[in-house]
């Protein structure tokens, strides 16, 4: 009855335990992480619609060819595999983390008779119980802070996602610029090698000159080598795309003949919500609640350690008699374990804690404002390209019809042909600018869809983007 008034009187102590301190709210993380940022009402580049950032961006360039390289991506790239193992492994250190919360129970046997190891003689079994009554919350604590690091690397394994499929997209659409411009150089080739023919036809006639002829075959030359040099970025484009589906660089992936259209505005929700949304922020913000509870199980540490024990032994030997005892034989009691001098180790350990909490809070404020600088980037250079596209294009069209007005003149003997070259080098120019801004216009919108931590995948697919759990730091 003793023991059981004690056990009962041990349990209802451990219940009474300390609970663990809760998270402060993430408005004191904010503050702490970037205490010379406050957000505005609006993004300052002003462009994008205030409506929820949507995911499922991919879907919108209705190109099923990207996405079935974006999927291959997502599967193969050999740096998303080292991340969905780093998520392995978090798992399987927050399940390790837990266990102590349990009851630890081992079994030692061992045989043999007078061939024992030690020729005891002894054999038996033993049944071994220990569980700590987790009374100021070290072990919890410990739980909670691998709970928060799982999660942060969960998130960054989500955000390397979205980036992959960011940067096999943004990939994409440079190779199919660089085809479109190869395609260019092969038009103006074909237009340089008209005006020489042009050139000879007016020198067999009498109405030109060796000198026209000569710098007009140079002009094909150099129309030729800048067709071969775009041949090989063409080609240098595709490894580097074929690097990301974790493919042989062969040059042989397939893109498209013509750039994609991405009409309408970019919701970009508002600036408030960047930093609950983007799972990189996120995943920073997780790491300072680890952090927070690594500080808590380290305080913990200091204090008594109280363990209930019960053991079950069934013990014989063949060279002895075991006397004055039962047989087998169950015992159960308790142990305590207070630190008392350990020349400042505990403390240095809640130093260094709190140190390495101090600096996930500065790195929460580096990632939070990398992110606000990259969603302003991507809106400033988007309306920058949108801008300038209106620009080029109406120079290709005045470039045109120059170009036309100039062959006639030359045909008729009243310019000469440097003139025409003049102004098909321009046209070149002109239409090599408009597709390259077409392109950089293309890629913002994909950097502004990632920086506002929008998904690629619709977001009944997508992994959750974050917890429930809030965090903070001290």
């Amino acid at each position: 009855m003793r023991r059981q008034r004690a056990f009962v009187l041990v349990a209802a102590w451990a219940l009474a335990g300390c609970a663990l301190k809760t998270l402060p709210p993430r408005e004191e993380v904010v503050q702490q992480g970037m205490p010379n940022l406050t957000p505005p009402t609006q993004w300052a580049a002003g462009n994008g619609l205030s409506a929820p950032v949507a995911d499922d961006w991919l879907a919108s360039l209705n190109e099923p060819g990207l996405q079935a390289l974006v999927s291959e991506a997502i599967a193969y790239n050999a740096d998303l595999r080292i991340a969905a193992a780093r998520v392995d492994v978090a798992a399987a250190s927050l399940a390790a983390a837990k266990s102590p919360a349990w009851p630890q129970v081992n079994l030692v046997a061992r045989g043999g008779g007078k061939m024992s190891g030690d020729s005891s003689g002894l054999e038996g079994v033993g049944l071994f119980a220990a569980w700590e009554l987790d009374l100021w919350g070290r072990v919890r604590a410990a739980a909670r802070a691998s709970e928060f690091q799982y999660e942060s690397t969960r998130l960054d394994a989500e955000y390397a996602r979205q980036s992959i499929a960011a940067l096999v997209t943004k990939a994409w659409i440079l190779a199919v610029e660089t085809r479109l411009q190869k395609a260019q150089a092969d038009v103006m080739l074909a237009s340089s090698e008209q005006l020489a023919s042009l050139a000879r036809d007016r020198l067999s006639v009498g109405s030109g000159d060796e000198y026209d002829v000569a710098v007009a075959q140079a002009n094909v030359e150099s129309y030729r080598d800048t067709a071969r040099s775009l041949e090989l970025a063409y080609h240098n484009a595709l490894r580097a795309l074929e690097a990301l589906l974790g493919r042989y660089p062969g040059a042989s992936v397939m893109v498209a003949e013509r750039l994609p259209t991405w009409a309408g505005e970019v919701p970009t929700g508002l600036p408030s919500e960047l930093l609950e949304r983007r799972p990189d922020v996120v995943a920073a913000e997780r790491r300072v609640a680890a952090a927070f509870y690594r500080i808590e199980e380290a305080k913990a540490a200091r204090l008594p350690r109280l363990t209930i024990v019960a053991n079950y032994t069934s013990l014989n030997s063949e060279l002895f008699v075991l006397q004055n005892r039962d047989n087998p034989v169950f015992s159960a009691g308790a142990g305590l374990l207070q630190p008392i001098f350990l020349g400042g180790l505990l403390q240095a350990q809640v130093d260094a804690r709190t140190a390495e909490q101090q600096a996930a809070i500065a790195d929460y404020g580096k990632v939070g404002a990398r992110a606000f600088g990259e969603v302003e980037a991507a809106l400033s250079a988007g309306v920058t390209a949108t801008e300038r596209e209106d620009i080029l294009a109406r120079a290709v069209r005045e470039n045109e019809r120059a170009l036309a007005l100039s062959n006639i003149r030359f045909r008729v003997g009243s310019i000469d042909l440097r003139t025409v070259q003049q102004q098909q080098l321009a046209l070149y120019a002109a239409r090599v600018a408009l597709l390259q801004v077409q392109s950089e216009a293309l890629v913002q919108r994909v950097n502004l869809y990632l920086a506002l931590g929008g998904s690629f995948e619709p977001a009944s697919t997508a992994p959750a983007k974050t917890s429930d759990a809030s965090t903070a730091a001290r």
